[in-house]
């Protein structure tokens, strides 16, 4: 099983051949998305909304899934290194000394991954993605799960998760909306180069666009070239004037992140994005 979380409501989906796909809203209130404080504000009907989708087991075991957390409940970055060394105990040491200044809280306690992406070397820097929180924000997501006889084996993001659905050849920029958050992804040829998520206090175009048109001079100062196309994903029916407007004052592409035939949803779309890995 997976499951993936936001302020919305939960997705979930069994992980054959033909993902059963099921959603239940959240009231609002009982997640409030946050890099640094506790997420679950009513523990109580977060539990119940897992138990409710949670399928009956007869044998009582406990059983593993995957769940996906919201992106801003983490702080995800990428960070480049002229050398990486080979061995874990470095790794982690030369991560965490990069990531003391980024947090405001001990790194070396916290809950930290990170992975050398493939392709980011060759003879230059090496892009490491780097994903860090507080041990009980994680931990406080994953008891509803574990009190319902399900042990989250594997944890990531929804933006990490979603890069799945991402194919495209040369520089891109993706703007995933999740609700008021706001996540922008620049990939480069398959690499990730650039993470941010952000709290909209308007989650509208203009604010949107205040916040997404600066990724593109970051990208070309930065990364030697222009982005030639800016995916969106999770706008809803906000996506046909974002796409006009973006195309129209960016002068480029803008197109919509798809999953199998159709547009990815809001709130799924690391859950999708999970399912496409898992079919190869």
């Amino acid at each position: 099983m997976v499951f993936e979380l936001s302020e919305a409501g939960i997705a979930m989906a069994r992980t054959g051949k033909e993902p059963d796909l099921n959603f239940r809203p959240l009231e609002s209130g009982v997640l409030s998305v946050s890099p640094l404080r506790d997420n679950i504000v009513d523990p109580d009907k977060l539990a119940a909304a897992v138990r409710s989708m949670v399928p009956t087991n007869g044998s009582r075991k406990r059983r593993d899934a995957a769940l996906i957390l919201p992106d801003s409940c983490v702080r995800i970055a990428v960070l480049d290194f002229d050398s990486f060394p080979s061995d874990a105990k470095e790794q982690l040491s030369l991560v965490q000394f990069r990531m003391k200044k980024s947090v405001p809280y001990d790194v070396e306690s916290a809950m930290l991954s990170y992975q050398a992406q493939a392709g980011s070397g060759n003879g230059k820097k090496v892009d490491v993605v780097v994903a860090v929180a507080p041990l009980e924000i994680v931990s406080r997501y994953e008891a509803p799960f574990r009190a319902a006889a399900i042990e989250p084996g594997y944890v990531t993001l929804s933006a990490l998760a979603s890069l799945e659905l991402i194919h495209e050849t040369g520089t891109v920029v993706v703007a995933k909306l999740s609700g008021r958050m706001l996540t922008i992804l620049v990939v480069c040829s398959g690499v990730l180069k650039l993470v941010r998520s952000l709290e909209l206090s308007h989650p509208g175009i203009p604010d949107i666009a205040s916040d997404l048109y600066p990724t593109f001079v970051y990208t070309e100062d930065n990364l030697g070239g222009q982005a030639q196309k800016l995916l969106l994903a999770g706008f809803g029916g906000m996506a046909g004037e974002a796409q006009d407007q973006f195309s129209r004052e960016l002068h480029l592409p803008v197109e919509l992140v798809r999953a199998g035939a159709g547009v990815a949803a809001e709130n799924s779309l690391g859950l999708l994005g999970y399912l496409k890995s898992l079919a190869g």
